[in-house]
Parts: structure tokens; C-alpha cells; sequence
């Protein structure tokens, strides 16, 4: 599936509406609980101005940009964790995701159920984070009871994830997520992501308000900013009703209708775009034959590992890469005039690829 982001939240916070603005995929829609039951997943292009740059340059006839996965999940209610609701399938599901998109509700709609009967997004924020630390909580403290009886045993490696088990047992107590525990060491980095803690992922949250409310003017915005504020996690306020009637017109009419709005671009790209740095991803790109393409890897990924993104075999039988940034290529004009100018450099199986590579991968067959 690739790297992939799980939408989130308490149900009718907008979840499915926001979801098929940003896929067109079709997840259902209604002002009840629980519409959403089976998670629905999309691609969805990463929106890519160098890509645009490079198309307009080469003209190639194929031009594929790089994606992400967003997944509609089942919405979560009090004690979640204990299995009401969803809650089992629920949590299940998000511990499959590689980051949570948080949809907290603003809009004002007297036909659409809130389960509190209160519009307020600090609330349902916290409802939902507070479940996932107590579905964490119990996670961390099942494997320090196994753990301290293999440490009873004169187990040395279950000694050394005692001390971080305790750490993360006593913040999740206290309401602060995995996240903030830091790992001290390689060991404590693989004790953490073999738990597949919920609270450990990367978070965003989007705050779905009216069609005709101006965000930044809310100030209950203002406060949510201010109450995640120690959470470094990124907030995208967007009406997701307006989005999803914006990404259903064809292109010209959208074009126009947004123009007639003052929109110069849909609000939705800011989800993609926080999506993508928040998994802390670069884009590197290949020119092979009629198609240009744009690919996904994780910061510091070396050379081999990235061709083997494109296919296995790439990997496996690596020589090297050749190598020119985007700017340099873009200076250039081509292909044969960036390496007339020596702007492309040969790099070996050390070499990391940096965000904006165009790659040419030499490998064994």
C-alpha cells in the first residue's frame, strides 16, 4: 500500500466527507454513526511543482507523480479502548497506518448528529488521543509484566527494555503520548516500533468547518492551535464539504468557480502536503524511456534501497547512480547538456538520496 495516513476522529466529525474530497473514491456519506464501518483506502497524488517544471521542459509522454495512501477509518467513541463501539477494529486498523490524520468537527449543522451533542474540536480531540493512550497504556504494560518475568530469569536483552518500558507506562499515565518518550538507543528505537504504539505514529489534525465560516476568524481555531500546540503536530482547518463539491466539478468549472471565490488552489493539497512531511519523505525522480516519474522514499534512504523502490532486482544487483539535482537539471535544459556541464555526478552504494534527485540507476540484470 505504501505510505500510508489514517483519517480519524469521533463520528460525523467529517472523516468520509474529507476523505472523498482528497480521493474522489466514494466513501459513503450520511448523519448517522458508524456509516463507516470497513476502512476505505485511496491514492492520492502529492501535488509537485517541480514535476510540472520538468513535464513542461521534456514534454515526455508519460508523466507519473508520486502518491499517498489515505485510509477512512471507522470512528471512534468513549472507551474505545475497552471495545465499545468499533473500538477493537478501530484501534486495529489505525496500528496499521504510518501516520493519523486527526478530523475533529466545527461545522454547524443541526441534521448531522454530534455523539456529544456538543460541537467542540478540543473535546473530540482529546476524547480520541486519550483513547489511543490508554489502548497504548495497556499495550506498554502487558509487555512489562512479560518482561520483568524473563528479567526475573537473567534474560539480558528483556533487562534492557525494562527501563524504557517504565518510562513509557509512567507518561502515558500521565496523559503525554509515546512520541514524547524519546529512545536513548538502537534498542530502544526497535523496542518502540515493535510495540506499534498508536501515540508513537505522526500526527496531523484538520479542523472540518462550515462552508461559509472564514477559519482563521474562529476563534475556538485559535484555541484548538493553542491547546496542540505542545504536540508539534501540524492543524489544517478546511471546509470539507466545500472541498469534496470543488474536487466533484470538472476541471474547467472548478477552475472557474475558485476564481470567482479568490481560491487559488484547493485546501485540500495542504493535507497531502503536511501528510508528506510529516512521514518525513523526500522525492527523488527517474527519466526512463516515455515516462517521467516521481518516487517516494524516506529521508536518508541510500542509493540501493531507492532503486529498489522502483523494483527489487534494482536493488540487488545496484553499481551505481547517476545523479543531478533539480535545479541543476532545470539550469541546464536536458539531459546532455547538465552532463556537458558536469552537473551530473556518479555515486556509489554510500550515497544518500537528497529530495529533488533526478536518478538514473545503473544495476546488474
Amino acid at each position: 500500500m505504501g505510505f500510508s495516513c489514517g483519517i480519524v476522529g469521533l463520528p460525523n466529525a467529517g472523516k468520509s466527507t474529507i476523505f472523498n474530497a482528497l480521493t474522489l473514491a466514494g466513501s459513503a456519506v450520511a448523519s448517522y454513526p458508524f456509516c463507516t464501518i470497513d476502512p476505505k483506502e485511496g491514492k492520492v497524488p502529492v501535488p509537485d511543482q517541480r514535476l510540472s517544471t520538468l513535464a513542461e521542459i521534456l514534454k515526455p509522454p508519460t508523466v507519473t507523480p508520486t502518491s499517498l495512501t489515505f485510509v477512512d477509518i471507522a470512528g471512534l467513541v468513549k472507551n474505545a479502548h475497552q471495545g465499545e463501539g468499533l473500538g477493537n477494529r478501530f484501534l486495529a486498523n489505525i496500528r496499521e497506518m504510518d501516520a493519523v490524520v486527526h478530523v475533529v468537527r466545527l461545522f454547524p449543522d443541526s441534521n448531522v448528529s454530534h455523539v456529544s451533542e456538543n460541537v467542540d474540536p478540543v473535546n473530540d480531540f482529546d476524547v480520541v488521543a486519550t483513547e489511543l493512550m490508554l489502548a497504548d497504556l495497556e499495550t506498554v504494560t502487558r509487555r512489562k509484566e512479560k518482561t520483568e518475568k524473563l528479567a526475573r530469569v537473567g534474560d539480558k536483552e528483556a533487562r534492557k527494555s525494562l527501563d524504557l518500558l517504565h518510562r513509557l507506562e509512567a507518561s502515558l499515565g500521565q496523559g503525554i503520548p509515546a512520541h514524547k518518550v524519546p529512545a536513548r538507543n538502537k534498542g530502544e528505537r526497535q523496542t518502540i516500533h515493535d510495540l506499534f504504539l498508536l501515540t508513537s505514529k505522526p500526527s496531523m489534525a484538520v479542523i472540518n468547518v462550515g462552508e461559509d465560516q472564514p477559519p482563521e476568524e474562529d476563534p475556538r481555531v485559535a484555541a484548538f492551535r493553542a491547546h496542540v500546540s505542545d504536540l508539534s503536530i501540524p492543524v489544517v482547518p478546511i471546509s470539507g464539504k466545500l472541498e469534496m463539491e470543488l474536487a466533484e466539478l470538472p476541471e474547467e468549472d472548478r477552475r472557474e468557480f475558485m476564481a470567482e471565490m479568490g481560491l487559488e488552489g484547493l485546501a485540500l493539497e495542504r493535507i497531502v502536503k503536511a501528510g508528506y512531511q510529516l512521514l518525513d519523505l523526500v522525492t527523488f525522480y527517474t527519466i526512463v524511456g516515455a515516462e517521467m516519474r516521481a518516487w517516494t522514499v524516506p529521508a536518508g534512504t541510500p542509493a540501493p534501497q531507492a532503486a529498489g523502490r522502483i523494483h527489487t532486482d534494482m536493488e540487488k544487483g545496484f553499481i551505481k547512480a547517476e545523479v543531478v539535482p533539480y535545479y541543476r537539471f532545470v539550469d541546464a535544459g536536458s539531459e546532455s547538456i547538465a552532463k556537458n556541464r558536469a552537473f551530473v555526478r556518479t555515486e556509489g552504494k554510500d550515497y544518500t538520496i537528497a529530495d529533488g534527485d533526478i536518478v538514473t540507476f545503473l544495476f546488474k540484470a
